[in-house]
Order: C-alpha cells, then sequence, then structure tokens
C-alpha cells in the first residue's frame, strides 16, 4: 500500500495558494496538501503537536513579516524540524535568492511556472518525484 504524501503549501497569497490547491487536487487520492498564509503560521503549524508532520514543505520566498528565507532558517535552527524536506517554490530565479536559500539548507529551489497549465504539470513531476523518496521519521514534540 502506497503512503499518503503530506505537503505543506506556505504562501502569502490567497491567489497562488488558490491555484496551487487547485493543482493538487488531481493528486488527492494520495496527497494530503495543508496550506498556511505566513511564515508565523508555517511555523505553529509545524510546532502543534497535535498535527501530523509534513513529508515536504513547499515554501515562498517573498512573503511579507517572515520571509521564506527566514522561515527556512528556523526550520533549520530548529533541532525537532531540521530533518524536514523543504522546496522553495518562488517566482524568483534571481541568483542571490537561490545562493540563499541553498546556504540554508533548502532541499530544491523551483522557479514557478507563470501560466496555470504549465504550473499544474509542475505540480505533477513535483508530486511523481517527491513520492517516490523516502524521508527520515522525524519525532513530533511531545
Amino acid at each position: 500500500m502506497q503512503r499518503t504524501l503530506r505537503v505543506l503549501l506556505v504562501d502569502d497569497s490567497p491567489h497562488d495558494l488558490e491555484l496551487a490547491t487547485i493543482a493538487f487536487e488531481e493528486h488527492e487520492s494520495d496527497t494530503e496538501v495543508t496550506t498556511c498564509s505566513g511564515g508565523h503560521d508555517a511555523l505553529a503549524h509545524l510546532r502543534d503537536p497535535q498535527k501530523s508532520l509534513p513529508h515536504v514543505v513547499v515554501l515562498d520566498l517573498n512573503m511579507p513579516m517572515m520571509s521564506g528565507l527566514e522561515v527556512l532558517e528556523a526550520i533549520r535552527t530548529d533541532p525537532l524540524l531540521q530533518p524536514l524536506t523543504v522546496v522553495i517554490l518562488s517566482t524568483s530565479n534571481d541568483p542571490g535568492d537561490i545562493q540563499a536559500a541553498y546556504r540554508l539548507f533548502a532541499s530544491s529551489y523551483m522557479i514557478k511556472q507563470q501560466n496555470f497549465p504549465d504550473f499544474v504539470e509542475q505540480v505533477d513531476q513535483f508530486i511523481q518525484y517527491w513520492r517516490r523518496c523516502q524521508f527520515p521519521t522525524v519525532q513530533q514534540n511531545p
């Protein structure tokens, strides 16, 4: 039996969250997607002992109040969250952003496709790849 892939999608744009949710719906039989509308919300979710940790965190970079890089740094400095797989999904193709994300040990960096059909294809490839991966067991907060 195949496990359900748990994804936490973090983006401050309600429009982008809605489009991503639609793109992920095709995989709802084997993928569980939770959304958070910002960095503080995401960290609260990840640290909540009542919630299951995701297999993959998909993180936007350009968010107000707490940037994606700040969220990534908080994850990497938290001993309980450090092993999580974190994928940056951003419209930014700035080499400085890409370097900064990898310096903070992002698992990968994807540039968000601009038109919806291409974005759906990008999500399909993302799901296919991560469904084949193995993930470390991460102990939830006691």
